[in-house]
């Protein structure tokens, strides 16, 4: 059966020319034909209000831009979702650290023997001269980091397997673990640069960030409210659109 909206069919071949935008929706289908119902909405209002037809897109934004006003939210609303939220402005525990890595052996007891041998060489190497950790870094790590002096940048719990972590959160800043750290990756030396025990994100530090995304929701529901509209005062045949 066509799909008529308002009077104007949306053809099999349109829906057919769409779809491949939508192959990542749960039903790509409905997707399609959705979109479809509701830009011919769009373009049906710009033309009663006198938007320039001639170009669909430039219509369709014409008209949103008229339609859809959203003043910024105030400071006052920024700081009430804040103190109705609290756990969503608490950051964890984290760290900044640089490795050095010596891949296993092979598999075999002396391969791995070997490996640690040469590890346990360079670990006695830094702790003698911190300084050199960058240089030793690339010249021994066989991670791809190595490239940067072993720098792995700031990571949380949870980011990093289990012995990696445990080492890094016991370990204070601008220290080099005492031993070296097994992993499923091999034998590594840590180098634990920075710690950050985490807390809550002052309103200040988060005020403008959170400004911009209330203010952003609140544009949403703008318009998720006015499609619905269009969508209610539509005749659509041949097709059910769900609630918006």
């Amino acid at each position: 059966m066509a799909i008529i909206v308002n009077g104007v069919e949306i053809t099999e071949a349109m829906v057919q020319a769409e779809q491949e935008n939508h192959a990542d929706a749960p039903n790509p289908r409905d997707a399609t034909i959705q979109e479809l119902v509701l830009r011919e909405l769009l373009l049906q209002q710009a033309k009663a209000e006198g938007l320039d037809a001639a170009n669909p897109n430039a219509a369709i934004g014409a008209l949103l831009e008229k339609e859809i006003q959203v003043e910024p939210v105030d400071e006052a609303t920024c700081r009430a979702f804040y103190d109705e939220y609290p756990e969503r402005f608490a950051s964890g525990e984290s760290a900044v650290a640089s490795h050095i890595l010596f891949p296993l052996g092979g598999g075999d007891e002396l391969g791995n023997m070997l490996a640690k041998s040469k590890a346990e060489g360079v670990l006695a190497e830094v702790q003698a001269n911190p300084a050199r950790f960058a240089d030793l870094a690339r010249e021994h790590s066989t991670c791809p980091s190595g490239k940067q002096g072993g720098s792995l940048g700031q990571f949380g719990r949870g980011q990093m397997v289990p012995e990696f972590e445990q080492a890094v959160f016991s370990t204070a800043a601008g220290q080099i673990t005492p031993n070296l750290v097994q992993t499923q990756f091999g034998y590594h030396i840590i180098q634990v640069n920075e710690r950050n025990q985490g807390g809550q994100i002052s309103f200040d530090d988060i005020k403008e960030r959170l400004q911009q995304y209330l203010t952003q929701m609140a544009g949403n529901k703008a318009m998720h409210e006015y499609l619905a509209g269009l969508v209610q005062a539509a005749k659509i045949e041949g097709y059910s659109m769900p609630a918006l």
